[in-house]
């Protein structure tokens, strides 16, 4: 038996998640696989580069889908719908970044990093595992910690969305938006309709591509299920915020008794999570982005006490890094299922 190339189709490539995808699988179990890029529309013939060679986007039809084992799902919803029982009649594993398929029957979220022993992985009736919201994923790995090591009492958190959550589009509306303004100019509205550009939003407009309240119940729900109903209760609140890139969450964290700042630190401090300390400068969008951990801040309530049972917990990350950092990881998981090599 000699080992089989592994063949990997990523379907919306050219999307923000597609390109951030590419880049994930150079690294780990995947390197050496074969990457197939595939898009519609105009992308379709463009040139990426890809494990430094250079290759083009493909067109997307049920023909492409052919011989892959993983099918990641980067692009619209709408292209996932339409394509996906195309890729899952080829056999493939399918990996959905666009959470179009979680409302399907034997589909699953997952974040690997958080549920390995504590909630069942994939089986051979998985259909689909979806790749966790990454705001999903920060809240629980946080409340995971915090519940390993203290008493929790309650959590609330406001999570800060940037443009990029939407994709391109949104981030160029975002962008046109600022020229725009600066300019006197009337603004594009087509994605939000309304003005994000300087603006702080709780919703967008009726005619919005997208919905605040849709990743509020995505990121509530996630949560839960990351954690096997066993994590704190949370309260959220989601706003979008005038930035391009990367997640804040500011989260409140009320414990049953008080400690001192520095244990609910090495509580919190693991391999996924980065403490930055009161000395260095604080976490940012700016520094969250292409970081593959998430970087924490903690301060007591009130501020420079000795012992509280009250803390903030500041959080920034990078939303696309985190995403395909988790769905690659699902893909080593589906990986366990599959047969490892070919009979000569």
């Amino acid at each position: 038996m000699s080992e089989k190339s592994e063949r990997i189709a990523i379907a919306g490539a050219s999307s923000l998640l597609g390109k951030e995808l590419a880049e994930e699988l150079q690294q780990g179990a995947f390197a050496a696989a074969t990457v197939v890029l595939l898009d519609e529309g105009e992308a379709e013939g463009k040139l990426e580069e890809v494990a430094d060679e250079v290759t083009f986007i493909q067109k997307l039809e049920a023909a492409a889908f052919e011989g892959a084992d993983y099918v990641f799902f980067c692009g619209s919803p709408a292209m996932t719908k339409e394509n996906a029982a195309h890729a899952r009649a080829t056999g493939a594993a399918i990996i959905d970044l666009t959470y179009e398929l979680e409302s399907e029957r034997a589909s699953l979220v997952r974040a690997p990093m958080l549920q390995e022993g504590i909630t069942p992985g994939p089986d051979l009736d998985t259909r689909a595992v979806i790749s966790a919201h990454p705001a999903a994923i920060a809240l629980a790995l946080i409340a995971h910690r915090l519940q390993s090591h203290l008493k929790v009492h309650s959590l609330a958190a406001t999570v800060l969305l940037p443009a990029s959550e939407h994709g391109r589009a949104a981030m160029d509306e975002l962008h046109q938006q600022t020229v725009n303004l600066l300019s006197f100019q009337s603004q594009p509205k087509e994605q939000f309709d309304a003005q994000i550009a300087f603006n702080l939003l709780p919703s967008f407009g009726n005619d919005a591509k997208f919905s605040l309240t849709t990743v509020t119940t995505r990121i509530r729900d996630h949560y839960a299920t990351l954690g096997g109903g066993q994590l704190p209760e949370l309260a959220l609140q989601v706003l979008q915020v005038p930035v391009f890139h990367a997640l804040g969450i500011s989260l409140f964290v009320e414990l049953n008794a008080p400690i001192a700042q520095d244990v609910i630190e090495s509580a919190l401090g693991c391999e996924q999570i980065d403490i930055v300390m009161d000395e260095a400068d604080p976490p940012t969008n700016l520094s969250a982005a292409g970081q593959p951990d998430i970087l924490a801040r903690v301060s007591s309530e009130p501020p420079n006490a000795t012992q509280s049972t009250r803390f903030w917990v500041w959080l920034t990350a990078d939303n696309l890094k985190l995403a395909t950092a988790n769905a690659v990881a699902c893909a080593q998981e589906l990986k366990k299922l599959r047969p490892s090599g070919t009979v000569q």
